[in-house]
């Protein structure tokens, strides 16, 4: 499928990685935005203790090695026609 179809299949709640992906076990998911209250650094210092801070949803990656990171779709995934949902 194409990227267009992948963004709609994570704003379902799915999970999708693209077929021509070196790294086993890569995927991307959206993480729905939340509200929470800032206690504790990085945030601390920015914002005073006890303020609500409005987290936006976003899409995140699980890597290779498992880790999950912020992601950030290059030209060359927007253009892909290798999109795939995985269970």
């Amino acid at each position: 499928m194409n990227f267009s179809e992948a963004l709609i299949a994570i704003k379902l709640g799915n999970k999708v990685q693209r077929s021509g992906w070196n790294g086993k076990g890569m995927f991307i998911f959206l993480v729905d935005g939340s509200t929470f209250v800032v206690n504790r650094p990085p945030l601390l210092g920015i914002y005073p203790e006890g303020t609500d801070i409005t987290y936006h949803a976003h899409i995140d990656m699980r890597t290779a090695d498992g880790q999950i990171v912020p992601w950030l779709c290059s030209q060359t995934d927007m253009l892909a026609d290798d999109w795939e949902v995985i269970s």
